[in-house]
């Protein structure tokens, strides 16, 4: 199985156009909003997510490009985590795809169509396809879908749909024993996470913010306290964090390979030069950019 990260910012990229913070002018490398493409023979490819960025990540990777017919395509099919605007929105710069199966939790099925018409906008453009979580076929993967989350996006919180509005994903390749969990937007550590991830080859995880109070104080974005969690993410650093999570299961399951995305435009790992990029990295996980290679 190959795994490509297109993008690992979170919403909005880093840097972000509306904001001129020390991070977001400090130069440090561009992200692309978060979206990863998966492929078990390197010919067809699914993503996981569609990010508004979709389109240059898709020219930034040579084995999404189209060809070798002059409109032959070799994307499959998406996958959605959630029905947030930076996971999904990238679907309408695919609408000339011609039609492409699209997997999600029922609650985003119904957002999708009722309070941000993707799919019947979409539809209109050819022959797509949609289908629940619970009946994933990617050729030879074998995918299961975790609920981790009741986090609905913004436009959509008139929406009488109960959730769960957030998936997260295994990904195994049969053929090699190869297996991909990802999960770009943790509120917590959910029931059934540990299980998802037991016997991973490279788990992709929720790097939005480092510190649990990242977007409140005096140097920081000053949202307000509460915000943030509202946001719905795990932070990386702190007792119940997410580094606090990996130390605990790199001891039962050594092999595995931890990595976050997802990285907010505040979050202080953007700088490879920081205290808390090195924390990352000493705690055993990784940061990789956009356009990063794994095979499994």
């Amino acid at each position: 199985m190959k795994v490509i990260l297109l993008g690992t910012a979170a919403g909005g990229g880093f840097p972000q156009w509306n904001c001129a913070c020390r991070l977001c002018k400090s130069g440090a490398t561009p992200r692309t909003q978060d979206c990863v493409a998966i492929s078990a023979d390197g010919r067809g490819w699914y993503l996981l997510n569609a990010s508004p960025d979709i389109r240059a990540q898709i020219l930034a990777t040579a084995a999404l490009r189209a060809g070798p017919g002059p409109r032959e395509i070799p994307l499959r099919g998406v996958l959605l985590t959630d029905a947030e605007l930076d996971h999904s929105l990238g679907l309408l710069m695919l609408r000339e795809a011609g039609g492409l199966p699209v997997w999600a939790p029922d609650s985003v099925l119904h957002a999708l169509s009722r309070h941000f018409p993707a799919r019947s906008i979409i539809d209109g453009y050819g022959g797509w396809d949609w289908s629940s979580t619970s009946d994933i076929k990617l050729d030879s993967l074998v995918v299961r879908a975790l609920p981790v989350s009741d986090k609905r996006p913004k436009y959509a919180r008139s929406s009488t749909e109960d959730g769960p509005w957030v998936a997260a994903y295994r990904v195994e390749d049969p053929a090699t024993g190869g297996v991909f969990v990802y999960a770009p937007c943790l509120r917590g550590w959910p029931d059934g996470f540990d299980e998802l991830t037991d016997g991973a080859d490279l788990v992709l995880l929720d790097g939005t913010f480092y510190a649990p109070d990242e977007m409140s104080g005096a140097t920081r974005a000053q949202v307000g306290d509460g915000a943030q969690l509202a946001m719905g993410h795990l932070p990386i650093a702190g007792p119940t964090g997410g580094l606090a999570r990996i130390a605990r299961r790199r001891a039962a399951h050594p092999g595995t390979r931890w990595a976050f995305t997802h990285l907010n435009n505040t979050n202080p790992v953007l700088d490879p030069a920081s205290a808390e990029h090195a924390a990352v990295l000493a705690g055993g996980a990784e940061l990789p950019g956009d356009g990063t290679e794994f095979t499994l």
